[in-house]
Formats: structure tokens, C-alpha cells, sequence
């Protein structure tokens, strides 16, 4: 009981924990508040009040936001053109990831400062490149696990074939290591997808599916996009301290 509160609370201390905290009951409220809204046609008062909860604390996430474009900045910098990369269409992906990242950070202050009157423009086409930047961050990102899989699994073949060749064990470890690695590029890829769709959702109608999702639609997508992204951050975690 004590190892579990003390996890719970070295999570929440640590800002990409508490924003992963925040940002899976931001979508699990928008769920749960969705599906009761659907059932009782718009009447439950605890749908509604899930669902201004699951605003706020999407409001919250996005004032949090304001103070990441230095660090995402710091990243982009380090990684640069990729010149330790060795696959250059990875690179290239990786690299108008980045770029893609790095602007979102100033439409979206923009779109909210002038949600916030604090600037005098109006804020729908901010939101609109901001979101059109996450998309294309997204399509880019899952593109770029599915070459990083093929890849894998590629190098996993040869692995195997030198393994019964040659009856190395340490053949069969690395391939081992391979199909976590595999494991973990395809949740990149189910998380990506998930996020993608709520991306386009939020879309001017007219752009394929925008506007069509009920908010228990996108709570379901956004939930499991958090819940894998929950995974992935633990699991690193416990990696890292073995």
C-alpha cells in the first residue's frame, strides 16, 4: 500500500506525469460525462458537470503548455538534422516532427491569449493550424514507427537465422529485445491513430470527419491514447531504474 502511494505521488510530482494524470481523467471525464449525456438525451446533471470538468482541465493543460516551448526548443537543438541517424528518411521524419512541435507551441498561445481577450485577434484559425500541426505531427509520428517496425523486423529475421545457424544465445536475446521494441513502436502507432482521429474531429466541418464524433467518441479515443501513453511512460521508467 505504501510503494503504491509513493509511486502515485513520485507520478504526480514530476510534470510529464501529472500531465499524463490530467490528460487521461480529462478524457476519461469526457467519456463517462459523453455516455450519460447520449443516454438521457442531454438531461443528467452529472454528464454535464463531467464534461465542464473535462474542459477545465483541458483549459489546464493548455495554460501548462505556455512554459514548454523551451524545452521542446532544447530538444529540437539536440537532435538537429539527425546527423546520428543512420535511416535517412527517419531523419527526415523526425526532424519535420520537430518542426511541427516546435510551432505548434505559439499557435496555441496565440489561440489562447486570444480566447483570454488578451489579444485582439480572433482565435478560430489559430486553433485550426495548431491542430492541423498536431495532426500532421501524429501522421508523421506513426509513419515513422511503422518504418521503424519494418525495420525491425527485418533486423529480427537476420537475428534468428544467425541464431539457428550458428546456435548463438545470444542471438536469440537480441531478438528478444527486438519484439519489445517491435511491442512498443506498434502502441506508438495505435496511440498516434487514436489521437489522429480526435485531431480531424476537431477540424473545420467539410475536412473528412470533422465535427462528427460525440464527446463520448473522442473521450473513448483520447482515453486510450492516455492509457498507452500511461503504459509506455512506466514501463520506461521501470527500465530505466533496473
Amino acid at each position: 500500500m505504501q510503494d503504491s502511494l509513493e509511486s502515485v505521488v513520485n507520478l504526480l510530482e514530476s510534470y510529464r506525469g501529472r500531465d499524463k494524470v490530467i490528460r487521461t481523467l480529462c478524457y476519461g471525464s469526457q467519456l463517462v460525462g459523453g455516455v450519460l449525456s447520449q443516454k438521457t438525451g442531454g438531461s443528467s446533471q452529472l454528464g454535464k458537470r463531467l464534461l465542464l470538468f473535462s474542459a477545465q482541465l483541458s483549459h489546464c493543460r493548455t495554460v501548462l503548455r505556455l512554459f514548454d516551448d523551451l524545452s521542446m526548443a532544447a530538444y529540437s537543438q539536440s537532435y538537429g538534422l539527425g546527423s546520428t541517424e543512420q535511416d535517412k528518411v527517419l531523419r527526415w521524419m523526425s526532424v519535420l516532427i520537430n518542426v511541427a512541435d516546435q510551432l505548434y507551441y505559439p499557435c496555441e498561445h496565440i489561440a489562447w491569449a486570444a480566447d483570454a481577450e488578451l489579444i485582439k485577434v480572433k482565435s478560430d484559425k489559430w486553433w485550426t493550424l495548431c491542430t492541423g500541426l498536431w495532426g500532421l505531427s501524429l501522421l508523421l509520428g506513426t509513419l515513422r514507427s511503422l518504418r521503424i517496425i519494418l525495420t525491425l523486423r527485418r533486423k529480427a529475421q537476420k537475428c534468428r537465422q544467425a541464431a539457428q545457424d550458428d546456435g548463438r544465445e545470444g542471438a536469440v536475446t537480441v531478438t528478444v529485445d527486438i519484439q519489445r521494441q517491435i511491442c512498443g513502436e506498434f502502441l506508438n502507432v495505435l496511440g498516434s491513430l487514436a489521437d489522429l482521429s480526435n485531431a480531424i474531429h476537431w477540424m473545420p466541418p467539410g475536412f473528412l470527419w470533422g465535427g462528427w464524433f460525440p464527446h463520448w467518441l473522442v473521450g473513448l479515443m483520447g482515453t486510450f491514447s492516455s492509457l498507452i501513453g500511461m503504459l509506455q511512460m512506466c514501463s520506461s521508467d521501470q527500465t530505466a531504474s533496473v
